[in-house]
């Protein structure tokens, strides 16, 4: 990309808003502080490009500040959804994004690609960015010093040589910038959080590794001379959904040791990326046995073997098409990774191969008097669920906000900055638990996360739901983690966050990930339509609904029995009304607990101490509660 003359130029020497990092949370931040008039500059050093897959929550976000239609032409590769498989020995669950909406879908990005998009849009806002500028020191207010008043930067300049077949000189410029506010966006770096409050907590839950690389398809080292010979023995990577409504939407898989997960995300360019996310314990464990001579102990070796603990992804690197239609038996894969037979049809990206570990990290504040602290550079939770860019954006709001609310009087610096640390806080909490959920069913065992999991961010993580007006026994509740007490008819529920009440609502959360399909939830809606008073079961938006209603419900709503049966008895029929039926509705209700997160006109509606976000262009900020009600 060509800088433009705004590039060449060195920060200037005071700024309102100065902001580390060109990422997603920095440009989308840079973004919406643009926009309201705020004069913003935005330091971004280098950034290593990789992929991400989205999720449809990035939308409206994208929308709020007039970019949703760039991504949307860029061209990157559309996700339709996503296909999760937990157990080798069922099919996988798929969760449809388009089923809300054709325009629902998300994108599986290259970052490198997706990071410029946004950061050329916080250009065109207004924004001063200045690539190649790395932050070495933030100074503190010697009179109020937990107050950041000015940064120390380093910029690299190349000079242009007059002579073309010549490269420039490069040299590096030293300055300082002051400001009224400072956004850390800078990433795993966390520089305001690692160096200077030195507040970051890592989870011992999700102390995991992720091995990952990019594969394309070989090309053949002979051509067959017939062309349609040519395109039916062409080598090429498989593809999940490949010719359905669901090509495009990545594979995840749970590794058949139970130590962790592995992804494949097909791309635009033609690439695919997989990895594997292990458990760091068991990582180090492993390494190729004598038998595994072709895979050299090295992190590419080690690579290619812990492959085979993942037999969908083997498949599908194998060539092999995973095509959901109906039958179960069709997604029993079996297939291992012998090199030969794999680099027949893909190939691995010389030097593509990288790892991450100790990625899974919090802190109990994101904000004080004069900055804030957003997307990785505050927080992170597992590259499972997709959920990054979105905490990413939603920190990026909360940082402009709660500036434009102290700026504008709104409210006080401080409150502002607690506002912001708790937005940031229930959201990372809300995902948290879904990820914990989804870590338990992989390991097939009970979680340890007792430790992990803030308590009060929990409690307001999930005190909007709000029991539904239902003619059954829904008389639950005011916190998910009191769930299974009430309901069994506990009175006195302690003031603490146990261990078992938390495993338990984990066991909710994992019916977010039940292995069902599209043409199901069409089914259970068609059986539920009879009734209309149940037909609002199958919206994500309404009340959390007590599960022990649905036996219930499906026990007096009519039944058809399996396609291609010749009848069944009551009691057939009402077995498979209570599985498949059961699988759907609570997978719906499983993911009210998230929802709340999916639509940006939430955050107007959510109170958080004693306020919520005033999303006006022009009157960004906070309003108290009062205004809103």
């Amino acid at each position: 990309m060509n800088e433009t003359r705004q590039d060449l130029a060195v920060p200037t020497k005071h700024v309102e808003v100065l902001i580390i990092g060109g990422g997603p949370a920095g440009s989308y931040a840079a973004s919406v502080l643009s926009r309201e008039g705020i004069d913003v500059a935005v330091l971004e050093s280098t950034k290593f490009p990789r992929c991400e897959s989205l999720i449809p929550s990035v939308r409206p976000y994208l929308r709020f500040i007039g970019a949703e239609e760039k991504i949307v032409q860029h061209g990157f590769t559309k996700k339709p959804g996503s296909a999760i498989k937990f157990n080798q020995f069922k099919r996988e669950g798929y969760t449809d994004f388009v089923a809300l909406g054709a325009d629902n879908n998300a994108w599986n990005v290259i970052r490198s690609e997706f990071d410029h998009l946004l950061l050329n849009h916080a250009r065109e806002c207004g924004a001063k960015v200045h690539e190649e500028t790395k932050v070495t020191n933030i100074a503190f207010d010697p009179i109020d010093p937990e107050k950041p008043v000015s940064v120390s930067w380093t910029r690299t300049c190349t000079a242009q040589s007059p002579n073309a077949s010549q490269n420039g000189t490069t040299k590096a410029v030293h300055g300082s910038t002051t400001f009224t506010h400072l956004i850390d966006a800078s990433g795993r770096a966390g520089l305001l959080s690692t160096r200077y409050l030195k507040n970051r907590h890592f989870n011992a839950s999700l102390k995991n590794i992720a091995v990952w690389g990019y594969w394309r398809n070989r090309i053949p080292d002979e051509e067959p001379d017939n062309e349609q010979d040519k395109e039916d023995h062409k080598p090429r990577v498989g593809m999940y959904g490949k010719g359905t409504s669901r090509e495009g939407a990545p594979w995840f898989e749970a590794l058949t040791d139970e130590s962790g997960w592995a992804w494949f995300i097909p791309l635009h360019n033609g690439k695919t990326s997989v990895g594997i996310v292990m458990n760091q314990e068991q990582y180090n464990k492993s390494r190729p046995s004598s038998s595994d001579a072709q895979y050299e102990c090295s992190l590419v070796g080690r690579y290619l073997a812990n492959l085979r603990l993942a037999p969908g992804v083997a498949r599908l690197l194998c060539g092999k098409d995973v095509v959901h239609n109906g039958s179960d038996s069709e997604h029993e894969i079996h297939v291992p990774i012998e090199e030969e037979i794999l680099h027949q049809q893909a190939k691995l990206e010389p030097g593509s191969v990288r790892s991450a570990s100790d990625f899974s990290y919090s802190a109990p504040n994101y904000a004080g008097k004069g900055f804030r602290i957003v997307g990785d550079a505050g927080a992170f939770i597992d590259p499972f669920f997709s959920s990054g860019i979105h905490l990413a954006f939603t920190g990026a709001l909360s940082a402009a906000a709660t500036i434009c609310a102290s700026r504008r009087g709104n409210c006080t610096e401080v409150e502002a900055a607690m506002w912001h640390t708790k937005r940031v806080a229930v959201s990372y909490t809300r995902f948290q638990v879904v990820v914990l959920s989804a870590y338990k069913q992989m390991r097939a065992q009970s979680v340890d996360v007792l430790s992990d999991v803030d308590e009060d961010n929990f409690d307001r993580a999930f005190t909007y739901l709000r029991p539904g007006k239902w003619p059954l026994r829904v008389k639950f509740y005011q916190l998910i983690r009191r769930y299974f007490l009430v309901i069994q008819g506990a009175s006195d529920m302690g003031s603490r966050l146990s261990e078992s009440e938390l495993q338990r609502s984990l066991d909710f959360c994992i019916n977010l990930f039940n292995p069902t399909s599209p043409e199901e939830h069409k089914a259970v809606e068609g059986q539920l339509a009879g009734s209309g008073k149940y037909r609002e079961l199958m919206d994500v938006a309404k009340p959390l609904v007590d599960p022990k209603s649905f036996e219930d419900i499906l026990k007096v709503t009519p039944t058809e029995c399996p396609a291609g049966s010749t009848g069944c008895k009551e009691t057939e029929a009402n077995t498979y009304s209570e599985s498949k039926p059961r699988m759907v509705l609570d997978k719906i209700n499983a993911r009210r607990l998230v929802h709340h997160e999916y639509a940006i006109n939430n955050l107007e509606a959510e109170e958080l101490l004693g306020c919520a976000i005033r999303l006006e262009k022009g009157r960004l900020g906070l309003m108290k509660v009062a205004l809103v009600r």
